[in-house]
């Protein structure tokens, strides 16, 4: 099966996307430093990569006409900035909003199925009618936008097309949903939303997968049985104690069955087995990157991941890396940045993956990224739905 990827950024989403059997036609992205990092890690037997067709270009300057027929899946990490709770939030007005170009690309390649992903902020009550609208562009991408029109106008004119009963040309059924990663086995709480769009013309049922992680499994592992603890190595005193907030779900849990699910992945889990973290960048094995960034500091509402939580959302930042969400908080109450390994493990990239950027544009990479894990899982499900309608 053939898949398109539009603003693919460091290429998280690609590479679960490829995990799951793909085979990646175009690799589309603008950033000439994401695109370094892409090409740079072609030639290190990443699962398949060295058969990217990497396209340093803006979306905008995308030629189609070089794709074939019959692309079974697009996918498009469209940037998040224009409906960030972390950005200036202007949505439809903010120049980086190319939701239009998506669905110009859906309408020239025709995919049987579309995977988008954003931010959770695109949900929320200001944008609703915007997201509305998203929704009845993708749904019907060939009812173009006027050159003259406002895109509420052309909002109007896709509600009354919708209602009328109308169903000639390309049509696609969307679903969407708010997932959290920490779910699918990701180290990390990072709520995205996912759109999911399937042509219409194909017999084919969709439905988000089922989580396969959970805190109260987490909660089952730490504080009954104690598993998590003894396969760690952590002695009593440095274990971790729960905090008021949750003494009540842990009782609760541990009257109940053991959980069906498997724990949530912890930072100690995805770091388990990394060597200490070097302070002088120069003492590394090439490519790991793990070394350590001076200046970290807490303060009120800043204070760092857990270690025996998943991490907190890592996030690239308009202005900068915002501290807390990128520091680790150890046991002595003191913190320190997630170096460039350990923010890659925490979005389940494999270690052979390389960022050799600057420590802030490794993180902005990063940051930026779909968990490969989350994305595999999403995609693995995409195909099997496609594989049954054939």
């Amino acid at each position: 099966m053939n898949s398109v990827e539009l603003f693919a950024g460091a290429g998280g989403l690609a590479l679960g996307v490829e995990r799951a059997g793909f085979r990646p036609l175009a690799v589309v992205e603008w950033d000439e430093d994401a695109c370094a990092t892409l090409r740079q890690n072609a030639p290190r037997n990443i699962h398949g990569s060295i058969r990217w067709p990497i396209f340093h270009q803006d979306v905008r300057e995308f030629d189609c006409s070089s794709i074939p027929e019959g692309v079974e899946l697009l996918t498009a990490g469209v940037p998040c900035q224009p409906f960030s709770i972390g950005g200036k939030h202007k949505g439809h007005l903010d120049e980086r909003n190319m939701f239009p170009e998506l669905v110009k690309t859906i309408r020239e390649i025709k995919p049987r199925a579309v995977l988008v992903e954003n931010v959770r902020g695109l949900t929320r009550p200001s944008f609703a009618r915007y997201f509305g609208y998203i929704e009845l562009m993708l749904t019907y991408p060939e009812v173009i936008r006027k050159e003259s029109e406002e895109w509420f106008e052309h909002a109007s004119r896709l509600e009354r097309y919708h209602t009328s009963g109308k169903r000639d040309g390309l049509r696609y059924r969307v679903v969407h949903r708010v997932l959290n990663a920490a779910d699918y086995g990701v180290p990390q709480k990072r709520e995205r939303l996912f759109m999911v769009a399937i042509r219409a013309d194909l017999k084919a049922e969709w439905s988000f997968p089922s989580p396969i992680h959970s805190f109260d499994a987490l909660l089952w592992d730490q504080f009954h049985t104690g598993d998590y603890w003894e396969r760690h190595q952590v002695p009593k005193r440095l274990q971790a104690k729960p905090s008021e907030q949750i003494r009540d779900r842990i009782k609760l849990v541990t009257r109940l069955i053991p959980p069906q699910h498997k724990p949530w992945r912890t930072v100690r889990d995805a770091f388990s087995n990394l060597p200490p973290v070097s302070i002088k960048r120069q003492a590394q094995e090439p490519g790991l990157t793990h070394f350590h960034i001076p200046g970290a500091k807490s303060y009120w509402g800043h204070s760092g991941s857990p270690l025996d939580e998943p991490s907190k959302t890592l996030k690239a930042g308009v202005h900068g890396v915002p501290g807390g969400e990128n520091m680790l908080l150890l046991s002595d109450g003191s913190v320190r940045y997630f170096t460039i390994r350990e923010s890659a493990r925490l979005q389940t990239f494999p270690d052979n993956f390389v960022f050799s950027s600057s420590w802030t544009e490794s993180m902005r990479q990063i940051g930026n990224a779909v968990p490969v894990t989350l994305a595999e899982h999403l995609a693995t499900k995409l195909k099997l739905t496609l594989l049954s309608c054939c």
